[in-house]
């Protein structure tokens, strides 16, 4: 069993790196628009984001419904580095931002300063996610606070920090976000080359992710996951902190998600605090749910599927994609609880008994 799970892995794992072949050669020939090279780039920055959350809720039983935030914060700090890199000189000499400059914002506010370098803000935006997720993350595990509750907690977060970054007072583009990008690391973000490089760096982010994730659910430390999901109240009369593995993965999840959304935001060209609003969250949800939560391949399946079926449809049906989620959601809840990804074993498992019930 052991054997089959891993070449089925290995398997998964060679069709994500026919991705890093199969579309930049049909670019190369003329085949496929670069466009759809960058739409096919920000769908793997969305299977990041998936990941983290299919280890909390398909391995840890955690169902989080703020990972959109994480993804944006992530989004935020590479985004606030581009809007520095070419921004206009303000009063005081200083780089300041086209927006700020429109809301006479004469000088450039302190914690927008450390953007001004790349290396410093790929740290913040690793950092910044990391150290809120395990403060937050402190108290509310602490409380022991699970299931419906957590999930309330997390969408209320949400929900407040999509508040917070809609004021202006905030200095991070308010409504509109931050946009009119660049360049990022001296790349000219306009040109091909620079778009089918963010591509690959993507797709090769991706596969390591997954590969490290796999590692880490398949350790000491995920098995421990798999217990507290099965069995919390069991656990809690052993040695193990049950806290401090809830915080461990809460954090990582939410690094990941900031990672997918440092990727994310150079490709798609703009960042609003539409994209971490509880909406936003509740679509990574049904992405995890549709491929089938607790296996990670069904996370990164879920999230392309789901990604490339709304491109579909909104291109030839425009009005009738939330009809096709939302039943393809309901026929995953009621008959599909390993999601599609699981679907070829539970139509194994149901002409099995179909077979002996006829012997």
């Amino acid at each position: 069993m052991k054997i089959l799970s891993k070449k089925i892995a290995i398997d998964y794992l060679i069709f994500l790196v026919l991705f890093m072949a199969i579309l930049p050669l049909g670019y190369t020939f003329g085949l496929i628009s670069v466009n759809t090279i960058s739409l096919w780039g920000r769908y793997f920055c969305f299977a990041i984001a998936a990941i983290g959350l299919d280890m909390l809720w398909g391995y840890t039983g955690i169902l989080c419904m703020c990972q959109a935030l994480f993804f944006c914060i992530g989004g935020y700090g590479i985004a606030m580095h581009m809007s520095l890199s070419t921004a206009s000189q303000g009063s005081y000499g200083a780089a300041i931002p086209d927006f700020m400059v429109w809301n006479q914002v004469t000088e450039l506010p302190f914690f927008w300063k450390p953007f001004e370098y790349f290396p410093l803000a790929i740290a913040f935006g690793i950092l910044v996610p990391l150290v809120f997720a395990s403060f937050f993350g402190y108290f509310i595990f602490k409380s022991r606070l699970k299931g419906v509750y957590f999930a309330i907690i997390t969408q209320a977060l949400a929900l407040a920090m999509w508040l917070l970054f809609l004021r202006n007072e905030t200095m991070l583009g308010g409504t509109n976000g931050l946009t009119n990008f660049k360049q990022l690391g001296g790349l000219d973000l306009s040109q091909s080359s620079t778009k089918l490089t963010l591509y690959l760096i993507s797709c090769i982010s991706l596969i390591l992710i997954y590969i490290g994730s796999k590692k880490l659910v398949n350790s000491k430390f995920g098995k421990v996951l798999v217990a507290i999901r099965d069995s919390e109240s069991r656990i809690r009369y052993t040695s193990y902190e049950i806290k401090n593995y809830q915080i461990a993965i809460f954090a990582i999840a939410a690094v990941i998600a900031a990672i997918g959304g440092m990727l994310y935001v150079p490709q798609t060209g703009i960042i609003t605090p539409g994209r971490m609003d509880v909406k936003a969250s509740i679509e990574m949800i049904i992405w995890v749910a549709l491929g089938g939560r607790g296996k990670l391949k069904g996370a990164v399946f879920g999230t392309l599927l789901v990604n490339f079926m709304y491109s579909v449809f909104t291109s030839v049906l425009p009005g009738s994609w939330l009809y096709v989620i939302g039943i393809l959601f309901i026929v995953t809840v009621l008959y599909m609880d390993q999601g599609i990804i699981g679907l070829p074993k539970q139509i194994s498992k149901y002409m099995s008994k179909l077979k002996a019930a006829k012997v």
